[in-house]
């Protein structure tokens, strides 16, 4: 099924970065000259370790940003990379490797990265962000993903939008679900389980695009650590799709 690709926030970032991969081939024969543009992906990346406060990602060691992510933060908006079957890094900055993964990059495709995990035990949750075709500007768009460590106890997450139940089941450590079509407005996510109880209403705005993180360690008491709900927007959707 053909799949919608939604605007970028930051889109100047963006037009700049994807300048720079869309060079063109050019053959050496002037007469017959072809232009190829160069096919790139986009992707996001998070830091939802805990423990974590300064990850860095690299793709086939291609660093991504040489700022370092803080636990709770993400690079801000689909950062243009090559496409095909790429190694997947995340390290601190002091050289110590996390995570390492391999994923397979579409031309065009939109994706994210999560670091998940906890205590020495890490993992690259890489998932493509697709938006069925079906996808109109007048819903907004809400997925969610469970990185809140524990590999024995499920906990059960509820999305609550208009007074009506949208999901309602369980969903184990690393679970990313498909975005799903609510009302703009107030949309309550709530994640209950052994050592975990979050819950928390969102704004959202209809033609919009968003992740909820579900994140923290059960049991935590800290406030950073402790479990919770957060969420950023991916993007917008446009206008009038192209079906």
């Amino acid at each position: 099924m053909k799949k919608v690709l939604f605007s970028f926030r930051k889109i100047a970032v963006i037009t700049m970065g994807v300048a720079l991969l869309s060079g063109f081939m050019v053959s050496c024969n002037k007469k017959d000259a072809v232009s190829t543009p160069i096919p790139a992906a986009g992707v996001m990346v998070f830091n939802l370790a805990a423990d974590q406060p300064a990850v860095g990602f690299a793709l086939s060691g291609n660093v991504l940003s040489n700022v370092p992510l803080s636990y709770t933060s993400f690079n801000g908006f689909y950062q243009p990379v090559y496409t095909g079957t790429r190694e997947i890094q995340a390290f601190g900055f002091n050289d110590s490797l996390f995570a390492k993964s391999s994923f397979t990059f579409d031309d065009q495709g939109q994706y994210s990265v999560f670091l998940t995990g906890y205590n020495g035990k890490y993992q690259n949750v890489t998932v493509k962000d697709d938006i069925d075709s079906n996808a109109t500007a007048d819903k907004a768009y809400v997925r969610f993903i469970n990185a809140i460590p524990d590999s024995v106890n499920v906990p059960k997450v509820t999305i609550t939008a208009g007074g009506s139940t949208v999901s309602d089941g369980a969903a184990a450590f690393n679970t990313v679900v498909p975005f799903t079509a609510v009302a703009g407005g107030d949309v309550k996510i709530a994640v209950t389980g052994t050592g975990v109880s979050a819950e928390r209403t969102l704004q959202l705005v209809n033609g919009k695009v968003y992740t909820a993180l579900l994140i923290g360690v059960p049991g935590a008491t800290d406030e950073l650590k402790k479990v919770q709900i957060r969420y950023i927007e991916n993007g917008t959707l446009p206008a009038a799709t192209d079906k």
